[in-house]
């Protein structure tokens, strides 16, 4: 779950209603667009954005059709220029940065991209009145400053690593968020920038549509409407792409498994950093229990869920960094272990009852675990932890509902969350783990705090040596095992069905996010029609 940049579901679950309204204004053929439009394309997504301004968190991660950042990921997530000429030159035993920018680039209203721009946004996120949750990804931040129209200077606290990685940060144009009230004014839905399409309209809890940009300095696009339809529905999304509604969507694996054989679509798999996790509140009398949270950490049978849930398109997940990835900690794997796991409850003094519920003095082993309604994967993870949790004598309640349902409980509450950065570790362990982001919104659900823990995410995030981070990031996966922050349950791969009426498209190494910036629509723009 990404830090307050989603809306909840409610209006998305008309269902049947926008299934059919929707598809009458995108296909006008009745369900067969997909073989008549040749420079149109519809895909259907999982969420919508509460805010499409970079300044509150829009397109952080980069890939906003509607933005660029001086630097862009290519298909490797490499980094490579966008608005900057080229990669940064960094100077001052990495605390400067310097960006020569390119030439020529205008808004989508004509009006020029200049180093003013850059200062501007850069300048707004980190004022103390901006509400963008992600302040904390700049903390190293001290101040950017221009040189010259074509220049700018970022100067920073201290050495940090991965900080070329925030400059895929969409860039606003002052001429005009300048001059609003940042928070709420029409920006926030209307937004102009530099990318290689232009937002004509926002439906909410409908659908986003774009037009090429004809003037994009990285040249027009060849797809020249583009449509992100908002489906929050895993069900209603495989229906309206098997009616021919929409050119693509982002399925549940054993969904996206019903198109094996469909000769007019291809399903494509990306690999992620998307994890699965339950959020255990340490405010809660009984997922704050040590005992308890060691205890779930071996009963939940990861292979099985992957087995089972996933139809084998992921891994087990033992923490927020994939087992594949260099970054993670060899060793911190934990085999699933009912007996153990038992062993750990009793020795704390949690004790089964007659109804094979564990109780302690009189505190009931039980608690609600809330996961977000019409997403089957949270669904199906909810309830294959529930099944592992009671044979260890745990009571997991599972409930459905919104974000704005559940959010107000998270504090006592368990939830099926996610989340996932393949960009750098320091993104997602600092906000999911450090104490100082305890209850913040969407950061550190569990309310997290442990002094080891902090100490080497600061440790790691004030560093650009390697050696000394991956050490770090090893000693946090390491301390994890001992006083697990949250049962992490799966890393994801995304499924996609994509019908075959493009060429040209790819993935990347994907993060959490469902579908708004990633997917194999990451490049449209570069997409090219098949016939």
């Amino acid at each position: 779950m990404t830090a307050r940049f989603l809306r909840g579901a409610a209006a998305v679950t008309l269902a049947a209603g926008l299934a059919l309204s929707a598809a009458a204004c995108s296909t006008p053929d009745g369900g067969k667009a997909a073989t008549g439009r040749t420079d149109s394309a519809v895909v259907g997504i999982a969420y919508e954005p509460e805010t499409l301004s970079p300044l509150l968190g829009y397109g952080k991660d980069g890939n906003s059709k509607i933005f660029d950042g001086l630097l862009t990921h290519d298909a490797e997530m490499r980094l490579k220029p966008a608005l900057a000429t080229a990669l940064p030159e960094i100077t001052d035993s990495g605390r400067t940065y310097t960006f020569d920018l390119r030439r020529g680039v205008t808004f989508s209203d004509g009006k020029p991209f200049t180093a003013d721009d850059v200062v501007f946004t850069y300048s707004t996120i980190l004022d103390s009145q901006t509400n963008n949750a992600s302040k904390a990804e700049l903390d190293a931040l001290k101040n950017v400053e221009k040189k010259d129209d074509h220049t700018v200077v970022f100067h920073l606290k201290y050495p940090y690593a991965p900080f070329a990685e925030r400059a895929v940060l969409p860039i606003a144009p002052q001429h005009i968020a300048g001059k609003q009230d940042i928070n709420h004014g029409a920006f926030t839905t209307k937004p102009i920038g530099t990318g290689p399409y232009v937002l004509t309209r926002w439906s909410k809890g409908e659908k986003l549509t774009f037009k090429a940009n004809p003037h994009y300095w990285g040249g027009a696009p060849k797809v020249k409407n583009f449509t992100m339809a908002i489906i929050k529905d895993d069900d209603i999304r495989a229906t309206r792409l098997r009616s021919g509604d929409l050119d693509g969507a982002i399925l549940p694996p054993e969904l996206a498994a019903t198109f094996k054989g469909d000769k007019h679509r291809t399903t494509v798999t990306a690999t992620t950093f998307d994890y699965r996790n339950v959020t255990l509140p340490t405010g809660n009398p009984v997922t704050g229990a040590k005992a308890i949270r060691r205890a779930l950490d071996l009963a939940v049978d990861r292979e099985a869920m992957v087995k089972g849930i996933l139809n084998g398109a992921g891994k087990p997940a033992y923490g927020p960094v994939p087992t594949d990835s260099p970054w993670f900690a060899k060793g911190t794997e934990r085999p699933h272990d009912l007996t153990k796991a038992e062993h750990i409850l009793d020795d704390a003094g949690w004790k089964k009852g007659p109804d094979g519920i564990r109780t302690k003095g009189h505190q009931r082993a039980s608690f609600t675990l809330w996961y977000l309604s019409g997403d089957k994967l949270r669904q199906e993870h909810a309830l294959a932890f529930a099944s592992d949790a009671k044979k260890a004598g745990i009571e997991a309640k599972v409930e459905s509902g919104t974000w704005e349902a559940i959010e107000p409980r998270m504090a006592k509450d368990a939830v099926l969350a996610g989340g996932g950065s393949p960009a750098d570790p320091d993104f997602d362990q600092y906000l999911l783990l450090h104490s100082s982001l305890a209850g913040d919104g969407f950061n550190n659900m569990s309310r997290y705090a442990d002094k080891t823990v902090d100490a080497k995410l600061t440790e790691a995030r004030r560093t650009d040596d390697k050696a000394t981070r991956k050490a770090a990031y090893d000693a946090v996966q390491r301390r994890l095992v001992d006083n697990p922050a949250y049962t992490f349950l799966t890393h994801v791969d995304h499924v996609y069905v994509i019908a075959d009426r493009w060429k040209g498209l790819t993935t990347q190494t994907e993060p959490h996010d469902h579908g708004l910036a990633s997917g194999p629509w990451w490049n449209v723009e570069d997409w090219q029609p098949a016939t």
